[in-house]
């Protein structure tokens, strides 16, 4: 009798947790599948000082090697900027220039996932460059067609505590963008979206004393900020 209870209950037990076993199996293998994330470490690489940028290089912080110069055989002049896809997905970024005549410039274990710009120089955004590419990254004299990241800026007097940006054809908001910050009147937040074809977005804010806001439809592809007013 004994052996037939513990038969019937390794059986339930089976029933109960190899779905479940199953499933997690499948999660994880989904995270480890390559390439099913898009990366959204791109931004403007932009040249605010008074000298000519010779050389730009690009690497993962993760990694000791700079590997090749992105800019190829051109430079970036002052008050120009290139916009910059690294051919890797790691968002965390080390970025050096050199610049003509000697001297360079670093910026490590910059968050690209989290910014819209790396500038050198004073801040701010000048007007395009035409240059060439390395691999390293890929890069381009513009904003790329189709591409619906941009900036969010708080034009309003009140403090927003959440902030929900997702594409209009997803059928839900995504997670807070701010977490556990918060975005006080003219602060700006970087909002990265996959370019999948889809340019218009959905935005949703909660300000610091219940208040929720919401806009439907924002055509964001042709801009490179919205404020929120």
């Amino acid at each position: 009798m004994r052996a037939v209870t513990r038969a019937i209950a390794t059986w339930l037990v089976r029933r109960r947790f190899v779905p479940v076993l199953a499933l997690m199996a499948g999660l994880a293998g989904l995270l480890a599948a390559p390439g099913q994330a898009q990366a959204q470490n791109r931004f403007w690489l932009v040249n605010n000082t008074d000298r000519v940028i010779e050389r730009a290089f690009v690497s993962s912080s993760r990694v000791s090697d700079w590997g090749p110069d992105i800019l190829g055989t051109s430079v970036l002049p002052q008050g120009q900027r290139v916009w910059v896809t690294p051919n890797f997905s790691d968002c965390v970024l080390d970025i050096r220039v050199t610049y003509q005549g000697g001297g360079e410039e670093t910026r490590m274990q910059v968050n690209a996932c989290g910014t819209s710009q790396v500038v050198f120089g004073r801040a701010g955004a000048g007007a395009g460059a035409s240059i060439g590419g390395g691999a390293g990254a890929v890069i381009s004299p513009g904003r790329p067609a189709g591409n619906p990241s941009f900036t969010f800026t708080n034009g309003t007097s009140a403090v927003i505590r959440e902030v929900y940006v997702s594409l209009s054809t997803e059928p839900n908001w995504g997670g807070d963008r701010l977490g556990a910050n918060t975005l006080a009147p003219g602060q700006r937040l970087a909002i990265s979206l996959p370019a999948v074809g889809v340019c218009t977005v959905d935005m949703r804010v909660v300000y610091m004393d219940g208040r929720a806001g919401e806009r439907r439809g924002v055509e964001t592809c042709s801009v490179n900020e919205f404020i929120w007013r």
